[in-house]
């Protein structure tokens, strides 16, 4: 049985969801596709590369917020561009572990040029621009990794520890109501903020 790459991506993905990228193999994906292994690795040469297609095809499906649309606000864009970034990295189990220590490919630069001109236009300089995007994108792998592996056992032992500790508990006590999100909304927001407030020092 012949397959071609989209096959192999496709499949990949599919098992992520079942086994998570630990447990993910290319002998364990040549079983799933009726194939010897070499097969794969006449697409990708090694489990790398193979990882490195799942990333690209997860933010084909997912990212739909990517492109700027004028005369979109800068702000209001790399707001919503990171939220829809993580909820895509969010809609595969380890999706933040699958993109992590990827880049862009080269057919992706006219979208990289998008973001940058949008940025620049607001009144920054393109390294500024490179600094904001590369912090937020890493940021956000960051937090989703964080938030799809498992919490830590003894949880509760922290907490009743902090009982002692009148501020921490109560920043603890924070952290636990908010979840997950509101988090990364503070931490995103405090970002941009930063951002804005160093574009506004430099006009």
């Amino acid at each position: 049985m012949k397959v071609d790459r989209a096959q192999i991506v496709d499949e990949a993905l599919k098992l992520l969801n079942e086994v998570g990228i630990d447990a993910l193999s290319t002998r364990l994906l040549a079983d799933r596709l009726n194939v010897r292994q070499p097969a794969l690795y006449w697409h990708f040469k090694s489990k790398r590369a193979l990882i490195e297609a799942m990333a690209e095809e997860i933010m084909t499906r997912g990212h739909t917020h990517d492109w700027p649309v004028v005369p979109e606000n800068w702000r209001d864009f790399m707001l919503e561009n990171t939220r829809d970034f993580r909820r895509t990295l969010l809609s595969y189990r380890d999706g933040g572990r699958v993109h992590a220590g990827t880049e862009t490919s080269p057919q992706d630069l006219p979208n990289v040029e998008a973001h940058i001109a949008v940025l620049v236009e607001a009144g920054m300089e393109a390294e500024f621009a490179m600094e904001l995007l590369v912090a937020l994108a890493r940021y956000t792998v960051g937090c989703v990794i964080e938030e799809q592996t498992e919490p830590p056992p003894e949880q509760e032992k922290l907490d009743a520890a902090a009982a002692d500790f009148p501020l921490t508990r109560r920043a603890i006590t924070h952290y636990r109501k908010s979840g997950h999100e509101a988090f990364f909304e503070a931490g995103l927001r405090m970002m941009i903020d930063g951002a804005e407030r160093r574009l506004a020092e430099r006009a």
